[in-house]
């Protein structure tokens, strides 16, 4: 197919603004209308063309493809890719060989691809693969999935919908809120018999339990009344597999921190293995005190001066 300058049919610059585009197209097309002519496969032929015009230039990231690679815009993605492969070939060589990388291979007879790639290799590719199609991995595919915090706290199986296909893996103890994991050759088909492109789920791990997480370890804060702090005694709080008993030296004061070893949260794909629990006493003054625990505290307080 010969290549059409979409600005040369449309009269216009290169630099002309998407109004100035719209404007020239209608005008063009009005000319060149069906309707007026009939019996005139040109006149056909030339207002097919101008509905492709103008449905490129109108288009901004079209318009940038066609203006950055001309008649092979179509393909632009293809040649990054191809590209971005040559590339890390080269440095795969230079480094004493592919050691298992990808390497590129192509059919450069092709009469749509020939030109396209002769121009990104400099005509040296046509002796790598003369007989073979062009092969491209397929798109990777980008997706988000929300969780609670006491979701991840053990390894679980999960189904996800991508593309119309359910996908079943199992999602990592521990995993991190906004980490992002790979799921091989679950993207894309790739093109030509090329290799499907990768899953990439990012987590939205909403923290819908009592505890503050910094990675394997928790941390929570714990009121304790005003006469367990002062006296001792015995407590009960909340941990992730359970409850546990927490015994009170006497005169704990606020903001004495104690530390529960292996009582936190799992460790990344390491289901069996935990960090550790931080928990910070807060005493609660208590209030609406009657007039005879007024007293009592007066006594007290004559007591300790």
């Amino acid at each position: 197919m010969d290549f059409i300058d979409y600005y040369q049919l449309l009269g216009i610059d290169k630099s002309a603004s998407q109004a100035e585009i719209k404007k020239a197209y209608r005008k063009m097309a009005r000319k060149h209308h069906p309707d007026l002519h009939p019996n005139d496969a040109d006149a056909q032929k030339r207002f097919q063309q101008l509905n492709e015009a103008n449905e490129v230039l109108s288009d901004p990231k079209k318009r940038k493809k066609y203006d950055a690679h001309g008649k092979n815009w179509e393909q632009a993605e293809q040649y990054e890719q191809a590209r971005q492969q040559q590339s890390r070939s080269q440095q795969s060589s230079r480094a004493g060989g592919f050691n298992g990388g990808e390497q590129y291979s192509g059919n450069f007879e092709d009469d749509t691809f020939s030109d396209f790639f002769e121009e990104m290799f400099g005509g040296r590719a046509r002796s790598q693969g003369a007989h073979r199609s062009p092969q491209f991995k397929g798109q990777d595919v980008q997706a988000r999935l929300q969780l609670n915090l006491t979701d991840v706290y053990k390894s679980q199986k999960q189904v996800v919908n991508v593309n119309g296909k359910k996908i079943r893996f199992s999602i990592p103890a521990g995993v991190e809120n906004e980490q992002t994991i790979k799921i091989k050759g679950y993207g894309g088909d790739g093109v030509e018999g090329g290799p499907k492109g990768d899953l990439y789920i990012t987590f939205h791990i909403h923290n819908n339990s009592a505890f503050k997480r910094e990675k394997a370890n928790l941390y929570k804060t714990i009121e304790v009344d005003l006469y367990t702090a002062l006296l001792g005694g015995e407590i009960t709080i909340d941990t992730m597999d359970g409850k546990v008993k927490l015994t009170l030296k006497p005169e704990t004061q606020s903001g004495a921190q104690v530390k529960l070893k292996g009582k936190g949260f799992s460790k990344y794909k390491k289901e069996k293995e935990f960090g550790d629990l931080y928990i910070t006493y807060q005493v609660k003054i208590p209030t609406h005190l009657t007039e005879k625990e007024k007293d009592l505290f007066k006594e007290l307080q004559k007591l300790r001066s």
